[in-house]
């Protein structure tokens, strides 16, 4: 499972912590049922553009990982949740958009490693994957 979230109207003052994202990715695994496998990596990025800058941060979990990109200038930020244990996408799209103080946002669930599934389960029109093996399937 993979939750792709993009926040938009994001608490500047939030968005641009080292120490508020740090605290958000040591915390949030929890919340979710995951288990943190690392401490959290965080850090400011400054671009090229005034705009581009932003701080970026990941945490490990045993399940996979957790990544978050902010653009304080944009009032954007973009997180993703990625684990091979199912969770309550709902919920966890409720606590980001309180925990970061978004005004909107938008979101996607991708489901990964369909090729476990029982041969039933098939993929929703108009999506394709690509294997290693060089096919379409």
């Amino acid at each position: 499972m993979h939750l792709i979230v993009d926040g938009y109207g994001g608490d500047t003052n939030l968005l641009k912590s080292e120490e508020h994202i740090y605290d958000f990715l040591d915390k949030y695994p929890s919340s979710i049922g995951m288990t943190k496998i690392s401490e959290p990596h965080v850090m400011t990025y400054v671009g090229s553009k005034p705009q581009d800058w932003g701080v970026s941060g990941f945490v490990l979990i045993a399940e996979s990982h957790i990544s978050i990109h902010t653009f304080p200038e944009l009032s954007y930020i973009n997180i993703d949740i990625f684990s091979c244990k199912g969770f309550d996408s709902q919920k966890a799209i409720v606590d980001i958009q309180e925990r970061l103080g978004l005004k909107e946002l938008r979101s996607y669930v991708l489901e990964r490693g369909l090729e476990y599934l029982p041969s039933e389960v098939r993929r929703p029109d108009g999506i394709e994957a690509f294997s290693l093996k060089g096919r379409n399937e």
